[in-house]
């Protein structure tokens, strides 16, 4: 037996080599993790002429036409990649969530090493985009890689692929919980037991591997902090919903800035070059602008700023970010979230000590900060549960991580009530995807009427008389008939129950079957799901529907609701065993 097939037989059936695997795949990610953030801030020393231990937000003055020449190469260098994509019909490159959740955990490693890639030179030229969506988009990719090399069951790939994902978060903030719920909540789409060994397995490695080189990407220095009293929890809560209706209008917002730069008047190639001038013009106010906004966030949570100066680079991050994408850049809004949700803390603090001085005794800034980072970062990217982790892992405080995560999951209802998901997903709608989350719905995409339906028809001309049709089709004979008109379409289903109803023994021979026609507009269509055709089914209040070709109007077979709700439940039922294992 080749090493190849042994290890495929181990991973296959026991746990343990799986939770190994995740080991060795967190230590792959982390070297990654490392090298891409080494390789960024070399850019940015070597592009801005910053030192090496200052990130680029965090310096007072940034040369604005450096800032320009250098994000107008890079925008240029992207614009060409997507124009070549698009001349080529090259697909684009699939998400980890979309690739879990609709993929069962495949994801293609060249497009993977593409789009970290193309998020390297976004963030390194200074776009206001941050690392982890390569960081977990690598990480995800060559985990992917693993688990089909070694064959693994769909449930085992998906929980890989989050072990992955897991990995590279956990190594950029230096928080193997963060990076554990990350995955959870955001790429696997449940915590289960049999996922949980080697997600967290993969963070830890991943994390001990940043330490072990010494460097931490994302890592933050908070100080010690307490919750002066109750009146705090409850000044978090109010914060909470101002940090939703914000989200809520920037994600409102930003379909329009990319309607703006999506008009068929800009050419693809030169978006992002528009989007750089507009960011370069902005670094020339303030170079918070620039790149994830680390460096900035550490600088403003020690200092004392005047609320116009919070409002300002409120409003300048957060019109470079939906700029980048928009635009064409390529990279993630973990951080920048965080870091524009903490100067929302900040803000709110600080006129409360000038406008409300009643109130400003009961709020330590510091914790503000850190409430509306997390409640941003739910709102934007989901997983309420991954942003409470992350101030935990930061504060070591159980007292305030309770209120934070009160905070988030007031959020996290907020906008699934007045939005319906984060922004992450809601650039997986963009391209025409429905779904909510990461939670396996691929099963139910191939679960297809043109799968379920019978092809064994009775059909008739719709002219025909009921007694001829009785005598055609005696009970017990088929589920129904479908009527046909002159030109062979579909006109009607007629059931045996109604065909052979006393009601209609006078004057059968002369009567025709089409008097006894139903559901004339309401038919399936081989390319509908499952769940697609369930409602159908509800619609009509129908037990049995035609299958009708959407071109020709051709009868193609049937299906019955009692087939296809069996089918669903047995789908949802193999689909949720993972969770019971």
């Amino acid at each position: 037996m080749s090493l190849r097939a042994w290890l495929r037989a181990r991973v296959r059936t026991n746990e343990f080599f799986l939770v190994f695997l995740a080991v060795a795949l967190g230590v792959g990610t982390g070297f990654i993790v490392t090298l891409m953030s080494e390789l960024a801030q070399l850019a940015h020393v070597l592009i801005y002429g910053i030192r090496i231990d200052v990130r680029l937000s965090a310096n007072d003055v940034i040369n604005p036409w450096v800032a320009g020449a250098s994000l107008v190469v890079g925008g240029f260098i992207l614009g060409l990649m997507e124009w070549y994509r698009r001349r080529k019909k090259i697909s684009a490159a699939v998400d980890p969530v979309e690739a879990n959740a609709l993929r069962g955990g495949r994801l293609s490693l060249r497009d993977s090493v593409i789009v970290s890639l193309q998020t390297l030179i976004s963030n390194g030229s200074g776009a206001s985009v941050g690392l982890e969506a390569g960081y977990t988009q690598i990480g995800a990719g060559l985990s992917s890689l693993g688990g089909r090399f070694l064959n693994l069951r769909r449930s085992d790939l998906r929980i890989i692929v989050g072990a992955g994902a897991a990995a590279a978060i956990a190594a950029a903030f230096d928080a193997p919980l963060t990076g554990a719920f990350y995955a959870c909540e955001l790429i696997v789409g449940t915590y289960t037991v049999a996922s949980a060994a080697p997600i967290l397995a993969a963070a830890i490695s991943g994390t001990l591997v940043v330490r072990w080189l010494g460097t931490n990407t994302y890592s933050l220095n908070v100080p010690d902090l307490v919750m002066s009293d109750l009146r705090q929890y409850g000044l978090m809560l109010v914060l909470a919903v101002l940090v939703s209706v914000i989200g809520i209008l920037v994600m409102r917002a930003a379909p329009i800035v990319e309607r703006v730069f999506g008009h068929k008047i800009i050419p693809i190639w030169l978006r992002p070059v528009i989007g750089g001038i507009c960011i370069a013009a902005m670094a020339g106010i303030t170079p918070q602008v620039l790149g994830a906004g680390h460096g900035a966030m550490v600088l403003d949570l020690s200092r004392d700023m005047l609320p116009g100066h919070i409002a300002l680079l409120i409003v300048l991050k957060l019109a470079a970010c939906l700029i980048s994408l928009a635009s064409g850049f390529r990279g993630g809004l973990f951080f920048a979230s965080l870091f524009i949700g903490s100067l929302i803390g900040k803000l709110f603090a600080t006129a409360l000590h000038l406008y409300v001085p009643s109130l400003a005794f009961h709020v330590d800034p510091n914790v503000s900060a850190l409430t509306a980072m997390a409640c941003l970062g739910v709102a934007i990217v989901g997983g309420p549960l991954t942003m409470s982790f992350l101030v935990l892992e930061m504060t070591r405080s159980l007292e305030i991580t309770a209120g934070v995560l009160a905070s988030c999951l007031v959020t996290s209802m907020m906008v699934r009530q007045f939005f319906g998901h984060s922004f992450s997903t809601w650039r997986l709608h963009l391209r025409g995807e429905t779904i909510r989350g990461a939670h396996d719905v691929g099963w139910l995409r191939s679960l297809t009427v043109s799968r379920l339906m019978r092809t064994d028809v009775k059909t008739e001309p719709r002219q025909v008389t009921i007694a001829v049709s009785r005598h055609l089709h005696p009970l017990g004979s088929t589920h129904a008939i479908f009527l046909l008109d002159e030109e062979g379409h579909y006109a009607g289903t007629v059931l045996l129950a109604d065909l052979f109803s006393s009601d209609f023994d006078v004057g059968a021979d002369t009567r025709e079957v089409s008097e006894l026609a139903k559901y004339r507009d309401m038919t399936l269509t081989p390319s509908m799901n499952i769940k697609v055709a369930m409602a159908c089914f509800d619609k009509a209040e129908s037990e049995i529907l035609a299958v009708r070709d959407e071109a020709t109007g051709e009868v193609l077979g049937f299906l019955t609701e009692a087939f296809a709700r069996k089918r669903y439940v047995d789908e949802i039922n193999r689909a949720t065993e993972e969770v019971f294992q």
